[in-house]
């Protein structure tokens, strides 16, 4: 992992799209089926928008059928971070990017196995270093 990112708000802004910006600094979500990699087949590394952080396989990415890209695992636990999230009157489970901070979307525990689990994440906080 490398070093802690730390930005202040106007130097997010203008690295990022708006789109980018709302989804990973004010946890918007971006419409299901809108997504770049929702539907996207391509092998490599999903990393994290703001900070480059690797965060999840294309080998663990499986089509859910809600419209976002969605893993079993990430990369390394170590690598994101999960948090209670009460917001929409209901209890859910937001992940975001331990290296940055960044909202990346919510996990699940209605995934395939081996873990059980669905990392249900936004496109707009992923960018994928493809590989062959």
């Amino acid at each position: 992992m490398s070093a802690k990112v730390t930005k202040t708000d106007a130097e997010w802004r203008a690295q990022l799209t708006p789109m980018q910006y709302n989804v990973t600094r004010r946890k918007g979500t971006e419409r299901a089926f809108s997504g770049k990699y929702w539907d996207c087949k391509d092998k490599g590394v999903y990393r994290c928008v703001c900070c480059g952080a690797g965060l999840f396989s294309s080998a663990t990415k499986f089509d859910s059928g809600t419209g976002w890209p969605s893993y079993w695992a990430p990369i390394d636990e170590a690598s994101v971070r999960s948090e209670d999230d009460y917001t929409m009157l209901m209890h859910r489970t937001e992940v975001t990017c331990a290296n940055c901070g960044a909202h990346l979307g919510h996990v699940f525990d209605d995934g395939p196995r081996p873990t059980g689990l669905r990392y249900c994440i936004n496109s707009a906080s992923l960018t994928l270093d493809k590989q062959d």
